[in-house]
């Protein structure tokens, strides 16, 4: 990509950012980046330095490869609709046979699971805590989507957050039974995959079920464990949602009581030794 169509590129990216986090002053403020040169990036007549392209990028939980992409694939990226390699599978005469079957899932079922679910799982990452993401299922074009985002708060200071994921993917209602595939976003190096039931308990709903993951990296190694889904509210991810996910104690009182009895007393992860 020529320079001035990255600078193009990144300045639609970042002002599409801007437009969905608020105020531009407090980002200024957060990433300590002057305003009025902020405005130059913004504008597309300058291109940051490669440090200040990190430091937006993190800002937002990015790559900064992502942040200086063409801005139609930033788009769908960004919005959840960037899977290329389900996009060819979907071609194969075969799978359009199963989706067909998939698709014919009554509408008020899939209806029912659309919404902001609290995600609750053993970490894979912190010993013996109970992850809380938050998860929006919404309809996509043809299929249902989702969109989760895990927080993990810092060993040294649990205020503040030291990683985030996010994850991209398809819902597949067969069955009665509730199938997941999705891929993380800012890594981009995990796929996982989940099966899941719709359970009622008296005024709550839950989803209860096993989910498996798979990262291109020696780091992160593939896991298998339980999760729970709680639905909280209809609608799409807000920064509310976002502010309650993090690692929690295996016993903290906010984990729903049907929760933590399916998740068990002892973490169930299976990871290879």
């Amino acid at each position: 990509m020529e320079t001035d169509d990255k600078a193009a590129a990144f300045a639609a990216n970042l002002r599409y950012l801007c437009d969905q986090r608020g105020s531009i002053s407090q980002i200024c403020r957060k990433m300590q980046i002057n305003r009025q040169q902020f405005n130059k990036y913004l504008s597309g007549r300058h291109m940051p330095s490669s440090a200040n392209v990190r430091s937006i990028a993190d800002h937002f939980s990015l790559s900064p490869e992502v942040l200086c992409s063409p801005h139609a694939e930033f788009r769908s990226l960004i919005d959840g609709n960037f899977f290329d390699a389900f996009n060819r599978l979907r071609a194969a005469p075969q799978v359009q046979a199963f989706l067909s079957t998939v698709m014919s899932a009554p509408g008020t079922l899939e209806q029912s699971l659309v919404g902001i679910y609290d995600r609750y799982q053993f970490s894979s990452i912190y010993p013996r805590r109970i992850l809380r993401a938050s998860l929006c299922i919404y309809a996509g074009q043809d299929l249902l989507q989702h969109t989760y985002v895990e927080h993990f708060p810092s060993h040294d200071d649990p205020k503040k957050t030291a990683y985030t994921f996010k994850y991209h993917g398809f819902v597949l209602p067969i069955e009665n039974r509730i199938f997941t595939v999705d891929f993380e976003t800012v890594q981009r190096n995990e796929m996982t995959f989940g099966i899941y039931s719709m359970v009622q308990r008296s005024a709550k709903r839950f989803m209860f079920g096993i989910t498996s993951g798979i990262a291109a990296t020696m780091f992160r190694q593939p896991f298998s464990t339980r999760i729970a889904l709680h639905y909280r509210r209809p609608g799409l991810l807000g920064r509310e949602d976002l502010a309650g996910t993090t690692a929690l104690d295996m016993n903290d009182g906010s984990i729903p009581r049907e929760v933590r009895e399916y998740l068990g007393d002892t973490p169930d992860m299976i990871k290879p030794s």
